[in-house]
């Protein structure tokens, strides 16, 4: 056992509790496609049934409860103790640093690539958050389109102009409504445009979002929407920086090829079903590379909490090597825990075709190129991942032309650092 203290509790923290007169609640905010909370819950209730008197209660929302709710209930010192987190830059500011409860050194061997992300500074040393899986993004595709439209699957390393001519042909010849679709999302559109050659950082390591290579692909991808190439509904019909996706049209075999990631696979194996047979593919190529975005999603606790070493003890559990190689089997997520990844994970109920995909999906990781561990990374990606997705939206929807919506890019990003700064 890894841990400072049996359950990462002390002494006095476990008087306390068991002193109480009534049960010590936690409130925990999960997003989950499917059944990862409850996977979750599995190992918090190990933590509740050995220290009686603490109650772990769980509520279940919405993805964009997460990103929009959260950070308001935060910000006026309200919220869970505890929540799935995804923008780790913005929320930082509001995590609980559970070092002082845990085996450090623990942590950082078996999260350490992950931890930099929560940190509200380069220079700390603070243990924010535990990652709870680690996600790709790429694409999957509707395989059985392609094998009724006798049109062969695009070999690995084919870039972006060839996956588009393969997709048009499956479409056009099964009458399926779409083509292509990716989730609107500036994360999403990010991996894409690193694959492209956009850089993201300058030489000097600077934010600077466009090069010449974005534009190449911010104009590419605009005019795939335009001519009907891309479902235009999902990044065209809605404004701001609401996130939409495809799952639906894909999961009722309405499109041919979905750009989203890893995270989908157990919401396909559940919902698709025998309906028809779907394959990952990964990431299209290009100058920078086959590259998707790295991602997922952590566990974090608030420093508004009252109950910081229940928290912290909560957290730890799900962070052994046991349990959350538990955790990982029934959620069916790629493992963001070191040693658990080396072993690897025997994913539990899954059909063949499920297990390959999770298992190509490790496969992907090995591809992530350097601009998009370092953007998943940087403390203000929420804020460029925003810019990017409203401006390019904004010339899908036909309100400027896709080098307007650049240049609008450029404009924006330069106001908000100089906001931040």
């Amino acid at each position: 056992m890894h841990l400072k203290m049996k359950t990462a509790i002390s002494a006095a923290a476990l008087s306390l509790v068991a002193g109480a007169a009534s049960a010590q609640e936690i409130r925990f905010m999960c997003h989950a496609q499917q059944f990862q909370c409850d996977a979750m819950m599995e190992q918090f209730e190990k933590y509740e049934a050995a220290n009686p008197g603490v109650d772990v209660v769980l509520d279940k929302v919405s993805y964009q409860t997460i990103l929009e709710s959260l950070p308001i209930q935060l910000a006026g010192g309200e919220g869970p103790d505890i929540s799935t987190v995804t923008d780790y830059g913005g929320l930082s500011q509001y995590f609980l640093d559970i070092s002082p409860y845990v085996d450090t050194a623990y942590w950082e061997e078996n999260f350490g690539t992950f931890l930099p992300w929560s940190r509200s500074n380069p220079d700390s040393t603070a243990i924010n958050s535990i990652q709870s899986e680690l996600a790709v993004t790429g694409a999957f595709i509707n395989r059985t389109l392609f094998d009724q439209a006798g049109v062969a699957v695009p070999a690995e390393g084919s870039d972006w102009d060839t996956w588009v001519a393969a997709a048009r042909e499956v479409a056009e010849k099964t009458d399926t409504p779409y083509a292509m679709a990716i989730d609107r999302s500036g994360h999403r559109l990010a991996g894409p445009a690193i694959a492209y050659g956009a850089k993201y950082f300058d030489e000097n390591g600077d934010i600077m979002l466009v090069d010449d290579h974005f534009s190449e692909f911010v104009e590419k991808f605009v005019g795939w929407h335009l001519d009907g190439t891309f479902a235009q509904d999902v990044w065209g019909a809605v404004g701001g920086a609401s996130y939409r996706e495809a799952g639906p049209e894909f999961i009722n075999g309405n499109l041919v090829y979905y750009f989203s990631g890893s995270w989908q696979v157990g919401r396909f194996e559940q919902e698709i079903g025998d309906l028809f047979d779907w394959q990952v593919v990964g990431s299209p190529c290009g100058d920078g590379g086959c590259t998707g975005m790295p991602g997922g999603a952590g566990i974090a606790g608030f420093n508004h909490t009252k109950h910081p070493e229940i928290v912290a003890g909560v957290l730890d559990t799900l962070a052994q090597e046991d349990n959350y190689a538990e955790y990982s089997a029934k959620a069916l997520y790629i493992p963001g825990h070191a040693a658990v990844a080396a072993k690897g994970v025997s994913y539990e109920g899954l059909s063949p075709l499920a297990t390959k995909a999770l298992q190509d999906w490790g496969g992907e990781v090995a591809k992530l190129e350097s601009p998009a561990v370092k953007l998943q990374g940087y403390f203000h990606n929420r804020t460029v991942f925003n810019i990017s997705l409203t401006r390019t939206s904004q010339a899908i929807a036909g309100e400027m032309t896709a080098a307007e919506a650049v240049e609008k890019m450029k404009e924006d990003l330069e106001k908000a650092m100089a906001e931040l700064k």
